[in-house]
């Protein structure tokens, strides 16, 4: 018998061409999935809340959820922390969701993956595993994660992994402690031949402590690191230069969490994303069904209360600021970050996006210290908040 034959497509037109398809429908394809707060390290810049340790799910609860979420339609999972392998159960847990047809990415330190878990995840290949290193020298790795000998025992995990030939990504936030081992990091994933990315942005911690944000860098120096990175910048250019401005909308939440995405964190809640974690709806008393289809469309039918200036922001797409992360720093869903919002009009300045592309275009190539300082004192038709939580350990 002839079979059909079913032609090749790479994997990002495959993954947007399910999300195009499920989107308009609330399918809850993608999920992630908080298996604990507790983690070996003690990071300077964590966001976990750690008194939610004592309320985790148990084994049959998230087997359970696991199940409830395949039969709504969920295909790409993230399992993450804290640390997930810090979980006894974890590796039944991997197993479980990848025989229910997930398609499982891991995010972990790497410090406590060994060969027996490596071979394991060789069995059981997973999409992909994204490993924070914090920095290239173990003084400031361990400034950072406050483990002594982690730093080590991260390298050796992520060997144990490329080893088997196992999908790995390396990642990092940019700060003010390791600022200078961005490069250095770069060119170590080059060596392995895997990726590596930095995010500049750190946010409060759920508790709404504002710790974290103390070692951002300054919002000139984001820009420097963007323009200095061929593929960052590449990017950005490209985003500028196709991406419209946002459609005008009255939702406060007009992104994809909890129409197509949502999060799940250790005690069972079930939120929009791993940012907007409230209001929730708990599944060890419910079921999946029940808050994808009647507790999260309350969440997202929420209405603007006021007209704020980042309503009609054609920035908006540019900016990393969302109704959570707003929660989160300011109290208020609705109040702009302004860390992010001076960020995002160096970007938009920088590769002349929105408003900024009807002026005379920058040539970002030649940009040094000194212009990009310019493009604060310039004026952004906004007064420095003297509440501002700072950067690099400084306030305004």
């Amino acid at each position: 018998m002839d079979c059909p034959h079913i032609p090749q497509i790479p994997y990002h037109e495959f993954s947007e061409m399910i999300y195009d398809k499920v989107s308009k429908r609330r399918i809850p394809i993608s999920g992630s999935m908080e298996l604990t707060f507790g983690c070996n390290l003690d990071c300077v810049h964590c966001y976990c809340d750690h008194g939610m340790k004592k309320n985790e799910m148990k084994f049959r609860d998230v087997c359970r959820i696991l199940d409830e979420m395949a039969d709504a339609g969920c295909l790409w999972l993230l399992l993450t922390g804290g640390e997930p392998l810090l979980r006894e159960d974890f590796l039944d847990i991997y197993a479980y969701a990848k025989k229910r047809g997930m398609i499982i990415s891991l995010f972990t330190n790497g410090t406590l993956i060994s060969p027996y878990i490596a071979d394991f995840l060789e069995d059981l290949p997973p999409f992909m595993v994204e490993i924070s290193l914090y920095g290239m020298t173990p003084r400031t790795y361990e400034k950072i994660s406050r483990v002594s000998g982690s730093f080590d025992r991260c390298l050796k995990g992520i060997n144990f992994l490329l080893e088997r030939g196992l999908p790995v990504t390396l990642k990092t936030m940019l700060m003010s402690m390791n600022k200078k081992e961005i490069p250095a990091m770069k060119k170590y994933a080059a060596q392995l031949g895997v990726k590596f990315r930095f995010d500049p942005f750190l946010n409060p911690r759920l508790d709404r402590s504002l710790e974290p944000c103390s070692f951002r860098v300054k919002p000139e120096e984001v820009l420097e690191f963007d323009l200095a990175d061929k593929e960052r910048k590449a990017g950005w250019k490209d985003f500028c230069e196709k991406f419209p401005a946002p459609a005008d909308t009255d939702l406060l939440y007009s992104c994809s969490a909890g129409r197509s995405s949502f999060h799940i964190d250790p005690a069972g809640n079930l939120g929009l994303c791993v940012i907007s974690r409230y209001p929730n709806y708990n599944l060890k008393t419910g079921t999946f069904e029940e808050g994808w289809l009647d507790a999260v469309p309350r969440l997202i039918r929420q209405k603007k209360t006021f007209a704020y200036e980042c309503a009609g922001c054609e920035l908006r797409d540019l900016c990393a600021g969302c109704p959570g992360w707003s929660e989160l720093e300011t109290g208020n869903p609705e109040m702009p970050v302004e860390y992010l919002c001076r960020t995002a009009h160096l970007r938009a300045k920088a590769f002349a996006f929105g408003r900024y592309a009807k002026k005379t275009a920058v040539r970002t190539s030649r940009l040094g210290k000194a212009a990009i300082t310019r493009f604060i004192s310039e004026g952004e038709g906004r007064k420095k908040s003297k509440k501002e939580v700072g950067y690099g350990g400084e306030k305004e």
